[in-house]
């Protein structure tokens, strides 16, 4: 039968070979907070049964192709026709000026930075945008843009809700993409938190760019080292036996008309060569 209960039979997608495939084979497709961020604020949109169908296209392998830009995601997602539908996700970028002031947040604190720079994504990443009146993740449909070039009229279309659960695994590999959709790439973030890292200051900025750093084997760091030389000291005129009776104040007394002092000189020399 074509018709089922007086409705066309929903046609079946066509099979994608060599399509991406969502990971997750069941139950919960995003792994870490920042993609599951991403899911529960969709679902918060009152896109339930959508997303389900999204969910079994994306399991299926029916999107072609996704890129992740500034602002904007673009797919390519196989539904029944032989013409893959384009499928766009956009976002707001955040301006360079409110990029300027996120790094510079981001590079006055040691952690975030630390992190950042290790490939990391800190756990309460959402707190600093909040505090610089700023929002990682979107919390109403208005702040994204969605279409679709399928004839659903419904947006979002479970074409659009497979490119949705992708992008979520896609911040799972890389939570930068995440950054890079609001406008700022990994690499240029980086650099530019490096640059700012050897700038801040204060309690914690961390250690100032010229700390000494610690030898590479554990070996030298409990050896003391060279033992430094001794110092040199210059050769000088010897010193006369009898120097110390010149320091004297002249005594006043005499021996057969010769000065006591010089009647010593002989005795002080004596002492020296024994």
């Amino acid at each position: 039968m074509n018709n089922w209960r007086g409705f066309p039979r929903p046609a079946k997608p066509i099979r994608v070979e060599g399509g991406i495939r969502a990971r997750s084979r069941r139950g919960e497709i995003a792994r870490t907070w920042w993609s599951r961020r991403f899911i529960e604020v969709l679902e918060s949109f009152g896109m339930g049964g959508r997303l389900a169908r999204g969910k079994n296209y994306a399991r299926a392998g029916q999107v072609r192709s996704l890129t992740v830009s500034t602002s904007v995601v673009v797919g390519l997602v196989q539904g029944s026709r032989p013409e893959p539908y384009r499928v766009r996700i956009g976002i707001k970028a955040f301006t360079a000026a409110e990029w300027e002031r996120i790094e510079r947040a981001l590079a006055g604190r040691a952690l975030y930075a630390a992190k950042l720079l290790a490939g990391e994504m800190p756990t309460d990443l959402e707190n600093v945008f909040a505090e610089l009146g700023l929002r990682l993740f979107p919390n109403t449909m208005r702040q994204l843009t969605m279409d679709c070039s399928c004839p659903d009229w419904e947006i979002p279309c479970k074409h659009l809700a497979a490119a949705c659960y992708l992008l979520a695994e896609s911040f799972d590999e890389d939570p930068f993409q995440i950054l890079a959709w609001r406008g700022r790439g990994r690499d240029e973030l980086l650099d530019r938190l490096r640059a700012l890292r050897g700038t801040v200051t204060g309690p914690d900025a961390g250690e100032p760019e010229d700390a000494p750093t610690l030898p590479e084997s554990p070996e030298v760091f409990w050896t003391t080292g060279e033992r430094p030389a001794a110092p040199v000291i210059p050769d000088s005129e010897p010193t006369a036996a009898d120097a110390v009776l010149d320091e004297l104040d002249d005594l006043p007394i005499d021996i057969g008309g010769t000065r006591v002092t010089d009647l010593l000189r002989p005795a002080y020399r004596a002492m020296r060569r024994s």
